[in-house]
């Protein structure tokens, strides 16, 4: 080298000399002045002994703070420091890794980092160095880097994974908890959670389980909690015998700190059933639940706990837990004060109450009056694990059931109906309708106020206490009076709403309970007041929506509404009996909504057809009428409905006169001619466009001033008229027939009757259907199905 370039490097070096001759003093500096950036510049010196001062300077003074790390940066330290990481000489590159290591430690730096490509620098240099310096501040590095998500990913795709894995057997602790650190953060990822068992990372792991560092252990077993989530690394974990390793540590009474994390490990060891079916053979799951026995430590026990009801998810794996008598371990750990056991031990026992010899045995060791006492706990999650307990207890088991009613349960449960936590309301009402299929129990269910606490769970949002409470109601409203005092509470309303869900159980649910209310007149009436038919309809006319309940739900309303029925379906069976305030409105339509008695007969008049009235006089709104017009005189329309009403009863009087005391066939055909003859009598076929009925009707219109006419008021009807008093009449002195409406003021009846004598030997033992002519030869007898009965039905 020449002399001019030789003197040109010293005299910077002499100039800096002072400065780094006090590198020793460099930490008791104040950060003021040109001190720090002159060492910054240094940086960029191209004397290597300058170069491992200056990194070592700056070691130094980021070590006293974040505030010094925040003013290096902004002196522009870490792009040179990034470069010298790779320099040929070791010094430099140990220093200059030391610096920049501590200096990544500090959030702003860190994010500074970030945008600087260094992390490939970085993995190269752990894959080719041997000094342990080295080693511990580029995983000190790393591990700040690898909290973002974005180096996570540089990391791995760099190929960080093995060397990590390898340092896992660094002879540096430092190294070491660096190193796990990384791998912790990097394992939240799936696919790297796969790698790392594929790269042998299993093993090594599994040795730092006997560090003598808590920190270290504590990183490890968070790193084995999180990456045997994956099921190929369990068996992998499984194969390296780390359960047992776990299970050491649990039976370790100096490793006490560690048990929670181990057992968290355990837990996931325990979510399959193949897992568990071998560590059960290696005597894995007796262990565990001799732990739990021993520990007394509440925090752990409960853990441990958890881990049993991890287990219990599965039925071959409740059924090995059963053999191992774990009933009485959660019996016994129920009995306990602390709050946190009592809940989780609630929660496996409503795990194992899954199995059906579990649910025997926990009544036999008094669980049962235990866990209702939890009930009344102050604690929100005690009784929603009780309350889950009690509803697996006693799913489909009678003789639990019965020991809760015993016990006084049913009383707290129905009070548990108004609690604030949905979840203890849902079970709540699960536990009452397992109870409830006894009528005893069932009673003192009502008795507590039943119906009136499912008012508000029935307003729910939340779905499983739709589908639980709408259950609990339609097997607790199977009792009459329970359905008066549903009624009475207003509890309807809130039930036809829900059959605007579009939640298939909750509909479901919500049909059958409108089923089972619609057990009588009161309450299938005021259903329909809140537009249940119509709603109902419109899910019976859907693909997605019906279903045998909804259709079920249908028939029982219909079956107490005969009015709508035979206005919706054209047909009233032999077994629908027509009663005081039957009307017929005529054919609805389709999603048509129909129009009570009373509202029709607030219409004003007008050219529809007549609505033909059966006995308004009864009805509960003509009663309400004629109270609020005590004072008025009557009127004459007042007086041709009182008129009516004898007119009908006079035809009822007639009619169980002449036709009871005659046989079976003659009384049909006597009371068609009877029918036939209040209605005008027999008209030709070819006579039927002279029959004045038309006319007729719209006179008894004007008469009575209403689109509302009795139908004993008329003298001539057709078809409609006539098939409908006959069904009346029929119906009020005990004959059978049905009602069935067709196209064009058609309508006819069907009666069953035997061909000749039936009892004797050889004649047919089945009964004929026919149809009654009331219109063209009354009383005759029309075989269903021949031509006669065809044309009467539709010529």
């Amino acid at each position: 080298m020449g002399k001019k370039v030789k003197k040109e490097i010293e005299s910077p070096c002499k100039e800096t000399a002072s400065l780094l001759s006090h590198c020793s003093q460099f930490e008791a500096l104040p950060v003021v002045g040109k001190t720090p950036a002159t060492v910054v510049l240094l940086l960029s010196s191209p004397e290597e002994d300058i170069l491992i001062k200056a990194c070592e300077a700056i070691h130094t003074f980021a070590e006293k703070g974040d505030e010094n790390k925040v003013c290096l940066l902004g002196l522009g330290a870490l792009e040179p420091l990034c470069q010298l990481i790779t320099h040929n000489n070791k010094l430099v590159r140990r220093n200059a890794f030391m610096a920049l290591g501590i200096m990544a430690t500090n959030g702003d730096v860190k994010c500074a980092l970030n945008k600087i490509d260094v992390i490939p620098l970085i993995i190269d240099k752990l894959s080719v160095e041997d000094d342990a310096v080295i080693h511990e501040f580029a995983t000190l590095c790393l591990a700040s880097l690898s909290v973002d998500f974005v180096c996570k990913v540089k990391i791995f795709e760099n190929k960080g994974l093995p060397p990590l894995i390898k340092l896992l057997s660094s002879p540096d602790p430092d190294v070491k908890k660096n190193s796990v650190e990384i791998i912790f953060n990097l394992v939240q990822d799936y696919q790297t959670r796969g790698a790392f068992h594929e790269l042998g990372g299993i093993p090594p792991l599994l040795d730092l389980l006997n560090s003598d560092f808590p920190v270290i252990q504590h990183l490890t077993l968070k790193t084995l909690q999180n990456i045997t989530t994956d099921k190929d690394t369990r068996n992998a974990f499984r194969e390296e015998h780390g359960f047992e390793k776990l299970i050491d540590i649990l039976n370790n009474t100096e490793f006490s700190d560690l048990h929670v994390e181990a057992l968290q490990v355990v837990a996931n060891c325990l979510c399959d059933s193949e897992s568990v079916q071998l560590i059960h053979k290696g005597a894995g799951l007796t262990r565990l639940m001799d732990f739990v026995l021993t520990s007394n430590t509440p925090e752990i026990q409960s853990t441990a706990v958890k881990c049993i009801t991890r287990v219990a998810q599965d039925s071959e794996n409740r059924k090995l837990l059963h053999e191992l008598s774990v009933e009485k371990v959660l019996v016994e750990l129920f009995s306990g004060a602390d709050i946190a056991v009592k809940t989780s031990s609630c929660q496996a026992v409503a795990a194992m109450s899954l199995h059906l010899s579990s649910k025997d045995r926990f009544r036999d060791l008094g669980f049962i009056p235990a866990v209702i006492q939890g009930l009344s706990s102050g604690s929100h999650a005690l009784r929603e694990a009780a309350t889950l307990a009690l509803s697996n207890l006693t799913h489909n088991n009678k003789d639990n059931a019965l020991a809760v009613y015993e016990a006084g349960g049913h009383k707290i449960l129905v009070q548990q109906l108004s609690e604030s936590c949905s979840r203890t309301v849902a079970n709540a009402a699960a536990t009452l309708s397992n109870m409830a299929t006894l009528e005893i129990i069932r009673c003192g269910i009502l008795s507590h106020g039943a119906m009136q606490a499912l008012l508000e769970p029935l307003k729910s949002t939340d779905t499983q206490v739709l589908i639980n409470t709408t259950q609990c109601l339609a097997l607790l409203a199977c009792d009459a009076e329970a359905r008066a005092e549903l009624q009475r509470a207003g509890g309807l309303l809130p039930l036809v709403n829900l059959l605007r869900s579009y939640h298939k159980e909750v509909l479901n649910n919500a049909c059958f309970a409108v089923n089972v209310c619609a057990s009588d007149k009161p309450t299938a009436v005021d259903m329909c007041k809140f537009g249940t038919l119509e709603i109902l309809q419109e899910i019976n006319q859907s693909v997605n929506r019906r279903s045998n309940y909804s259709k079920l739900a249908m028939t029982s309303l219909l079956n107490f509404n005969l009015s709508v029925k035979y206005s919706l379906t054209g047909h009233l069976a032999s077994t629908d009996i027509i009663s005081d305030g039957f009307y017929d409105a005529g054919k609805a339509c389709a999603g048509q909504r129909i129009l009570s008695l009373e509202e029709l007969s607030k219409q004003s008049l007008n050219q529809h057809r007549p609505i033909i009235v059966v006995n308004p006089e009864n009805t509960e709104e003509k009663k309400e009428y004629k109270q609020r017009n005590e004072s008025k005189p009557e009127s004459p329309t007042e007086k041709s409905q009182e008129m009516n009403d004898f007119a009908l009863q006079g035809l009822i009087k007639e009619a169980k006169e002449s036709i009871l005391t005659l046989h079976e066939r003659e009384q049909y055909v006597a009371l068609a001619r009877l029918v036939s003859e209040v209605m005008g009598g027999a008209v030709k076929i070819e006579k039927m466009h002279e029959f004045p009925w038309v006319l007729h009707l719209s006179e008894l219109k004007f008469q009575l001033q209403s689109n509302v006419i009795p139908i004993g008021l008329i003298r001539k009807g057709i078809y409609c008229h006539r098939a409908l008093l006959f069904k009346c009449l029929a119906d009020c002195i005990g004959l059978t027939c049905t009602l069935v409406r067709g196209e064009y003021n058609r309508a006819w009846n069907e009666v069953l009757l035997f061909n000749g004598n039936h009892s004797k030997i050889g004649c047919s033992l089945h009964p004929c259907r026919y149809i009654i002519d009331l219109m063209h030869q009354p009383g005759n007898l029309l075989a269903a199905n021949t031509t006669a009965a065809v044309q009467y039905q539709t010529i």
